[in-house]
C-alpha cells in the first residue's frame, strides 16, 4: 500500500535541521573566534613584552644610545651638589658675618667684620677701623651693639674688635694652606654698607701674592666681587670655614700703590687665615703684634725673578739690597750674627720649604721674638742649615 508523505511532519523536519544548523553554526563560529582571540592576544603579549626583553638585551651592546644621558645627569647632580654646599657654607657662617659701623673726625663709614668667639671677639680690617673715635657693629638680624677696639696690626691690615653679651654666630676658622688654584670660594660683607649679607662667589685665582709698595705678603687672590663695604669680611671655603679676610681689590688697574691704571675686573685678595689666625691670638691676648724679625732685606724669588737674576732655584727668598743706602743685612741683626750674607737664598725655615704658596713671612709668623729655629740656606750650590735667634721687628718698620 502506497504511503503518502505528511507535508507538516517534513516542514518539521526542515525546521528542526535548520535549528540544528544555526545552533552548530554558532557553535563553531564562537570557538572559531575563541581561537582568534587567544591567538591574538599571544601576539599583543609577544609584541608589548618583546622590545622590554630585547632592549635590555641589546642595551649592553648598544652603549652609544645609553651613554649620553649619563653625563647629563651627573652634571646635573654634580652641580646641585656644589649649589647646596654653597648654601650650607653660607647657612653656616651667615650669622657670624657683622657691618663694622665707624665714625671718626672724617664723618661716618663702613665695613665687614666676622665673629670668631663667643667672648664677642670681632675680626676686620685694620683700615675700615683706622681713625675711628666710634665703633659698633650691625648683626645679622639688624641688632646694633657697640663695639669697642683691641687692637690693630697695619702690616698685615688685621683688627680686632669686641662687643659684650651674647653673639649670633661664631665662625669657624680653616686651614688656607690646604687651598688650592681653582677651589671654590664664597665671599660675604656689607658692600656700601647697606646691603648687609651679601654674598659673591668665585675662585681661589692664585696664593701667596704680593702687593708692591703695601708690604703686604702671602696674599690670597681670588675673583669673588669684593665691593667697597666688604673689606674685613670673611672669604670661605665649601665647608663653611673662613679661610680669609677680604682686605683689598684692585679697581681699575689701581691698587693706590703705583700699579698703573690697566682696566681690570675679578681681582681681590684677602689675608689667609694661616696669618690671621696668630696675629688676631696676638692681639686678643695682648693687644698688639710682636712680629719675630731676622733684620734682611729680600726678593721673593719666582720665574720671572729667578730667570732676571740667573738664580738656580724657582722659588725662594734673595737676599739683596733692594732699597738705596741700607745693606741687604743689618749690621747686629739676628741674620747677622747668624753669618748670613748677602746673595744667600733662604729656601727652607725649619725644614719647610719656601715655594709657589708658602711665603718667607708664612713661616717666620709661626714663630715669636726669642725663638731659636734652623734656616736652611743655599750659598755657592750648596745648601747648608744655619741657626738663628729671632729678633723683634722694630715698630718704625
Amino acid at each position: 500500500m502506497e504511503r503518502k508523505s505528511n507535508p507538516l511532519l517534513l516542514i518539521a523536519i526542515l525546521l528542526f535541521g535548520l535549528v540544528i544548523g544555526i545552533a552548530g553554526g554558532a557553535i563553531a563560529g564562537g570557538a572559531a573566534a575563541l581561537f582568534v582571540t587567544n591567538r591574538q592576544a599571544v601576539r599583543e603579549v609577544a609584541v608589548t613584552t618583546a622590545p622590554v626583553r630585547v632592549q635590555t638585551e641589546l642595551q649592553p651592546a648598544q652603549p652609544a644610545q645609553s651613554t649620553p644621558a649619563a653625563p647629563a645627569t651627573q652634571s646635573a647632580a654634580g652641580a646641585s651638589s656644589h649649589s647646596d654646599s654653597a648654601v650650607a657654607a653660607v647657612q653656616k657662617v651667615a650669622p657670624a658675618v657683622v657691618t663694622v659701623i665707624v665714625r671718626g673726625a672724617q664723618g661716618q663709614g663702613s665695613g665687614s667684620g666676622v665673629i670668631i668667639s663667643d667672648q664677642g671677639y670681632i675680626l676686620t680690617n685694620n683700615h675700615v677701623v683706622e681713625g675711628a673715635t666710634r665703633l659698633s657693629v650691625l648683626f645679622a638680624d639688624s641688632t646694633l651693639q657697640q663695639a669697642r677696639l683691641i687692637g690693630t696690626d697695619p702690616l698685615n691690615d688685621i683688627a680686632v674688635l669686641r662687643v659684650d653679651g651674647a653673639v649670633p654666630g661664631v665662625a669657624v676658622i680653616g686651614d688656607s694652606t690646604a687651598l688650592q688654584p681653582g677651589e671654590t670660594v664664597l665671599a660675604i660683607g656689607s658692600p656700601l654698607g647697606n646691603f648687609r649679607n651679601t654674598v659673591t662667589a668665585g675662585v681661589v685665582s692664585a696664593l701667596n701674592r704680593s702687593l708692591p709698595g703695601s708690604g703686604m705678603e702671602g696674599l690670597i687672590q681670588t675673583d669673588a666681587a669684593i665691593n667697597s663695604g666688604n673689606s674685613g669680611g670673611p672669604l670661605i671655603n665649601l665647608a663653611g670655614e673662613v679661610v680669609g679676610i677680604n682686605t683689598v681689590v684692585v679697581r681699575n688697574g689701581d691698587l693706590g700703590f703705583g700699579m698703573g691704571a690697566a682696566p681690570v675686573e675679578g681681582l681681590g685678595f684677602a689675608v689667609p687665615s694661616v696669618i690671621f689666625r696668630n696675629v688676631a691670638d696676638q692681639l686678643i691676648a695682648t693687644g698688639e703684634v710682636r712680629y719675630p724679625f731676622l733684620g734682611i732685606t729680600y726678593l721673593t724669588i719666582d720665574g720671572q725673578v729667578a730667570a732676571e737674576y740667573g738664580l738656580p732655584v724657582q722659588s725662594g727668598a734673595l737676599i739683596q739690597n733692594t732699597r738705596t743706602g741700607q745693606p741687604a743685612v743689618q749690621p747686629g741683626s739676628a741674620a747677622a750674627s747668624a753669618g748670613i750674607r748677602d746673595g744667600d737664598i733662604i729656601v727652607a725655615v725649619e725644614g719647610t720649604r719656601l715655594d709657589y704658596n708658602t711665603s718667607l713671612r708664612q713661616l717666620l709668623l709661626r714663630h715669636k721674638p726669642g725663638d731659636t729655629i734652623t734656616l736652611t740656606i743655599l750659598r755657592d750650590g750648596q745648601e747648608r742649615d744655619v741657626t738663628v735667634t729671632l729678633g723683634e721687628r722694630p715698630t718704625n718698620l
